[in-house]
C-alpha cells in the first residue's frame, strides 16, 4: 500500500512498541537518567517518582529502564495496580518469585505472611549483594491502603541504605496523589520527581524524521506547515503524532500525492481525534442543564429572604472580601487606602511578620473557605490539591498577566531584607490595591515592580461541569500568548488556573477610583 508509494520498508508510525524506532528528546533522557540512578548506589532506595501525560513515553522509558539494570538487580514490575494490599503483596512475591504457597512457610492471603516472607527475601538480597526494585505502572490508580502498604515495605534498612527501591511511574493524578496530607510520609521518601513533558515543535520534527528513517524512507514527505499543524494537533505527544502521522500518509497514498501538506494533515486529524464528537452528542443536554442551573440560580437570588439581624455580625476581615467580589461604591464620601510608595511602602511592608496570616485569611474568605488557624496552616503549604475541587499553584508572573486572569492572588513582597505575603485585590492602569498584614493600600504599579520579583501563590476551583480546556486543541498557544503565559502548548497548572478564571469566584477590580 502506502509504504510502496512513500519509499519505504515498514511502518514508520505505528503504536506498537519497537526498541528500533525509540525516540529520545532531551527530556527523555534526562528522566532515563534519573530512573537509572534510583536504583544506582547513588540512589539511596526510597521511592523515585514520573509522571507524563498519557502517550509521552513513560512506557517506554521502563522498558528502557528493564534493558539497562545492572546485574545484580532484582525487579518487581506490577502493570495492574487497581489491586487489595494483599492482591498487591502476592504479585511482588510472585514477580520476585518468593514462594508463598510452600508447605513450611505459606503465606498466601495473609498480609503478614506475605510481608514477612517479602522481608526474609530482602535481608537474603542484601546479603548476596542484590539490589531489589519495585516498578508500578499507573501508580495514580492504587488505592491509599495500597500505597501506605508498599511505603511499609520501605521499612526495612540498614545502616547506609534501604533494601527496597520503588518506581512510580503515572499520570500527572498521581502528583494530585501523592500531595494528599494523608500521604505525606510517603512523599517526604520520594528521592527524586521527574515529569515528562509533550516534545516541542523542534523535536516533533527530529521524531518523525528519526521514525522515517528507521524505516527505510530517503525523504521526509512532510512539508514544514505539514509538520507545524501535527504538532499542534498531536500537542507534542509522541502517540497521537503516530497516529495523525500514519493516518496522514495513508491520506496521501489514496490522493497519489508524493507530498503530505497541511491540508491533509488536518484532515488526517480530523478522522484520528474523532472521539470529540462523543462530547457534541450531549452537548443540547449539557447546555439545558446550565440553562435549568442558571435560571434555578436567578430565581434564588430573587425570592431569597432578606437577611436578618445575625448577618451583620461578621467577621472583621468580611470587607476584603467584599473589595475583592464587587467593586467599591463611587461617588461622594468614598474614601479610597491611602497610597503608598518610595520609604512609606517600605517601611509598611517590613512592619507585617513573615508568618502574618492575614493575607492567607484573606484569600481563603474570598473563595469561601474555612479561615481557622489550622486551615491557613494547612493551605499556606500550598499542597497542588486542597480539596476535592480547589488547587493551590505557586507561579511566577507579571502583573499584567494577573490583571489579564483577573483572580485574587497572594504575592511575597521583599522590603529591607524582610519578606511579607499580600493580597492583590485589584489593578489598573496605574497602580495595584493590595492588603498587606490586615490594611488595603494602592501601591504605584512601578513602586510594586521594585518590593515584587514576581513569586505569588494563586488558589482555584475546576469548573463542576465539562473540562476547563480550550475548544480547539491548536488554540492552546494562542491562549497562552493572550494570557502572558509561556506558549509551550501544554495544558499544565498555569494554564488550568487560567482557564478556570471565567468560572465563579472572586474576581480583581478593574478600577480603583
Amino acid at each position: 500500500m502506502y509504504l510502496e508509494h512513500f519509499g519505504l520498508k515498514e511502518p514508520p508510525f505505528s503504536i506498537t512498541p519497537d526498541p528500533r524506532f525509540v525516540f529520545l528528546s532531551e527530556r527523555h533522557r534526562d528522566a532515563l537518567a534519573h530512573l537509572l540512578f534510583g536504583i544506582g548506589q547513588g540512589g539511596g532506595g526510597g521511592f523515585v517518582q514520573l509522571t507524563g501525560e498519557v502517550g509521552t513515553g513513560k512506557t517506554t522509558l521502563c522498558r528502557l529502564l528493564l534493558e539497562q539494570v545492572p546485574a545484580n538487580t532484582r525487579v518487581a514490575l506490577v502493570l495492574n495496580p487497581r489491586q487489595t494490599p494483599v492482591e498487591l503483596l502476592e504479585t511482588i512475591c510472585e514477580e520476585l518469585h518468593v514462594d508463598i504457597d510452600g508447605a513450611q512457610r505459606p503465606a498466601r492471603g495473609s498480609l503478614k505472611a506475605l510481608v514477612d516472607a517479602l522481608n526474609r527475601y530482602l535481608l537474603d538480597a542484601y546479603a548476596q549483594g542484590l539490589r531489589v526494585v519495585l516498578i508500578i505502572d499507573e501508580a495514580q490508580d492504587l488505592s491509599i491502603e495500597a500505597l501506605e502498604q508498599v511505603r511499609l515495605l520501605t521499612n526495612l534498612e540498614t545502616d547506609t541504605q534501604k533494601l527496597l527501591q520503588v518506581i512510580l511511574l503515572g499520570q500527572p493524578e498521581l502528583r494530585t496523589l501523592l500531595a494528599r496530607e494523608d500521604l505525606r510520609q510517603l512523599a517526604q521518601r520520594i528521592t527524586a520527581r521527574f515529569h515528562l513533558t509533550p516534545l516541542d515543535a523542534a523535536e516533533t520534527e527530529r521524531y518523525l524524521r528519526h521514525r522515517h528513517a528507521i524505516a527505510g524512507g530517503l525523504h521526509l514527505p512532510f512539508s514544514p506547515a505539514a509538520i507545524k499543524r501535527l504538532h499542534a494537533h498531536a500537542g507534542g505527544v509522541p502517540r497521537l503524532i503516530n497516529i495523525i502521522a500514519e493516518r496522514s500518509l495513508l491520506a496521501g497514498y489514496a490522493r497519489e500525492a508524493t507530498r503530505v501538506d497541511a491540508r491533509l494533515v488536518d484532515s488526517a486529524a480530523k478522522e484520528a481525534l474523532a472521539p470529540r464528537r462523543r462530547q457534541e452528542g450531549f452537548s443540547k443536554e449539557l447546555l439545558a442543564a446550565c440553562a435549568l442551573v442558571v435560571l434555578g440560580c436567578a430565581a434564588w437570588l430573587v425570592l431569597r429572604p432578606a437577611p436578618t439581624a445575625t448577618v451583620a455580625v461578621a467577621r472583621a476581615a468580611a470587607p476584603r472580601m467584599a473589595a475583592i467580589t464587587a467593586p467599591p461604591p463611587t461617588g461622594k464620601g468614598t474614601i479610597r487606602p491611602p497610597r503608598l510608595q518610595g520609604d512609606a511602602l517600605v517601611q509598611h511592608v517590613a512592619a507585617v511578620p513573615s508568618a502574618s496570616p492575614e493575607a492567607w485569611r484573606a484569600l481563603l474568605q474570598a473563595w469561601s473557605l474555612p479561615t481557622d488557624d489550622a486551615d491557613i496552616t494547612i493551605a499556606a503549604r500550598c499542597a497542588p490539591t486542597l480539596a476535592a475541587d480547589v488547587f493551590c499553584l505557586r507561579l511566577r508572573a507579571g502583573i499584567d498577566t494577573l490583571a489579564t486572569i483577573g483572580r485574587p492572588v497572594l504575592l511575597r513582597l521583599h522590603a529591607a531584607d524582610h519578606g511579607a505575603w499580600a493580597l492583590l485585590l485589584g489593578v489598573d492602569a496605574l497602580d495595584a490595591r493590595l492588603d498587606v498584614g490586615g490594611a488595603v493600600i494602592d501601591v504605584p504599579r512601578v513602586a510594586l515592580q521594585r518590593i515584587w520579583t514576581g513569586d505569588c501563590i494563586a488558589i482555584w476551583r475546576t469548573p463542576r461541569a465539562g473540562n476547563a480546556s480550550p475548544t480547539p486543541s491548536g488554540d492552546v498557544r494562542a491562549f497562552q500568548a493572550e494570557h502572558g503565559l509561556a506558549s509551550d502548548g501544554v495544558i499544565g497548572p498555569e494554564t488550568r488556573f487560567a482557564l478556570a478564571a471565567d468560572g465563579p469566584g472572586p474576581r480583581l477590580l478593574r478600577e480603583l477610583d
